[in-house]
């Protein structure tokens, strides 16, 4: 098992391309390809495969929620009655709750027991376990067609209920149409790829729950992004780094930006081993309450991004060296998008714009924590992360209130020709691994 885990073996050719980014698989009005039933499934795949199913709840008292489950093939080694020895993957369910204004924060990571996906009567998108359920619910034909209910009982003290509900006008998406659509390829073959990566949003939705904790409950209602995505590759060959941005709103109808970026270890890229470094970005954008485009961009190392009609990308400005963790952490990061229309009665472009402040080191602006990954993961993924690679990995996690600058079709929001500025709230990480 391990040796096929663990197999780095090298394609024929060496300069051959190793890499196929999704942001260049299809055509730029061709990015938008709307769930399917199956998209969202649980897949529970073998060998080195991470699955996440996260949930991010931008409250309306200012806070924010998380609520994330993680399969993680790479599991536990356990003795049957019979002396056998057998291999179970890891499931967690991970909850973070912080206020910015008490910068409180409530973090939970349980290792679920008998967890079953799909459970008695329902599909593959729904799943339990004795900590947990999450279970989804599907009324083809209102307003409000696709919903997830949330209920977890995580320790004595804390207990939370979410319903997670998603309107009609924002569906689903991932970049491009059918069963290859949203997949990155890893290694010079794609029929039989080395690893991939793949990411499914729901871009925004309207979450209302409560949460109890230490015997005090709270009720919290606001927009958010769910994201079902999968590695197929062990985590530290896949991917050096990772962006994410999450932007909600409830002006105009609803406003949402969302970004997902990584950049590649230097194994894989255009020129196979030594080329890499390529950055992988795709993202979408709501406005008045309306998924209006899909974005999608690659960035080769040493060469200046083109504005070839789509723009999706993430700027790290002004990085200072961090002794903390290691790394290059950034003052400030820029976020932009650009992309056509996928609404038939508003043809044109839309573009959106933000630059948030994240101040130094001495004085950080909005900086929830700096998270050790290795503190957080199931300790057979931690040791074969640790002690094949020697990374350390930090995730970065920032909550502001910011201003996105938007322009697009007059017909979708007034005004919006023009350009509007939109206060919202934004959550980010930047994530590094070696």
């Amino acid at each position: 098992m391990f040796s096929s885990i663990f197999s780095t073996s090298a394609p024929v050719d060496p300069t051959a391309r190793n890499l196929f980014p999704v942001s260049e698989a299809f055509r730029d009005n061709e990015l938008f390809g709307e769930l399917e039933p199956k998209d969202t499934e649980w897949l529970c795949a073998g060998g080195f495969v991470t699955e996440t199913q996260i949930f991010y709840i931008a409250a309306d008292n200012g806070a924010s929620v998380m609520c994330q489950v993680i399969h993680s093939a790479v599991g536990e080694i356990d003795v049957n009655l019979t002396g056998i020895s057998l291999w179970y993957p890891t499931i967690q369910f991970v909850f973070k709750y912080y206020d910015p204004k008490t910068k409180k924060i409530i973090w939970k990571s349980v290792n679920v027991n008998n967890f079953v996906t799909p459970p008695p009567g329902l599909d593959k998108r729904s799943s339990k376990a004795d900590e947990f359920s999450i279970t989804y619910k599907h009324t083809p034909g209102s307003d409000n067609p696709e919903s997830y209910t949330i209920i977890s009982n995580l320790s004595a003290d804390l207990q939370l209920s979410f319903t997670i509900v998603r309107p009609a006008s924002a569906p689903g998406w991932k970049v491009g149409k059918g069963p290859k659509g949203g997949y990155t390829y890893l290694g010079p073959d794609t029929a039989k790829p080395e690893g991939y990566a793949i990411h499914r949003f729901w871009p925004h939705f309207r979450a209302t729950g409560h949460l109890i904790h230490a015997g005090k409950a709270e009720t919290l209602q606001g927009p958010g992004v769910m994201i079902h995505a999968i590695q197929g590759m062990r985590p530290n060959l896949l991917a050096a780094s990772w962006n994410f941005a999450n932007f909600q709103s409830e002006q105009h109808g609803g406003v949402s930006a969302i970004q997902m970026e990584f950049k590649t270890c230097d194994s894989h890229g255009p020129k196979g081993a030594g080329s890499g470094g390529v950055w992988v970005n795709v993202g979408s954008l709501v406005i008045g309450g309306k998924l209006v485009t899909v974005t999608a961009e690659t960035k080769y190392p040493n060469e200046e991004p083109v504005n070839n009609g789509v723009v999706s990308r993430t700027t790290h400005l002004n990085p200072i060296a961090d002794p903390h963790t290691g790394y290059n952490a950034p003052q400030q990061i820029r976020f932009e998008w650009q992309g056509p229309s996928i609404l038939p009665d508003a043809p044109g472009t839309f573009k959106a714009k933000l630059e948030v402040d994240l101040g130094g080191l001495e004085n950080p602006k909005g900086l929830i924590e700096k998270v050790d990954v290795l503190a957080e993961i199931p300790y057979a993924l931690k040791m074969a992360v640790n002690y094949l690679a020697g990374t350390k990995p930090y995730i970065y996690q920032w909550q502001n209130l910011v201003n996105l600058s938007i322009t697009g079709p007059e017909s979708v929001v007034p005004g919006l020709s023009n350009g509007l500025e939109i206060a919202g709230v934004l959550f980010n990480e930047a994530s590094f691994i070696s």
